[in-house]
């Protein structure tokens, strides 16, 4: 059973990315960044924020980047928080995207 993604995570999500790809990014964290991480078997949508904030983070809104960096968290998910810079347990909370002109 996969695990839905938190109000948290939909809200970073629709700041970086737009439709059709909010879709699709949307659907890679459920499908690929959730409860099939090593480790990770019992988690709820919030206990996954922090690695799914670290993967939308490194993803900089581009899908082959968000794609990568669950690449990285299936490897050691470990890795992915702290190549965003969440190695505090409380650092990913304070996190949100930036909104950029385009």
């Amino acid at each position: 059973m996969t695990v839905e993604l938190s109000e948290g995570t939909l809200r970073r999500l629709e700041i970086l990315f737009e439709e059709p790809q909010r879709a699709q990014a949307a659907q890679l964290l459920v499908d690929e960044c959730g409860n099939n991480l090593p480790l990770c078997e019992h988690t709820t949508p919030a206990s996954l924020e922090r690695i799914r904030f670290a993967a939308l983070k490194l993803s900089r809104g581009d899908l082959p980047g968000l794609e990568e960096a669950i690449a990285l968290a299936k490897l050691d998910w470990r890795d992915l928080l702290m190549a965003a810079d969440f190695g505090d347990t409380s650092a990913h909370a304070a996190w949100w995207p930036r909104i950029t002109a385009g």
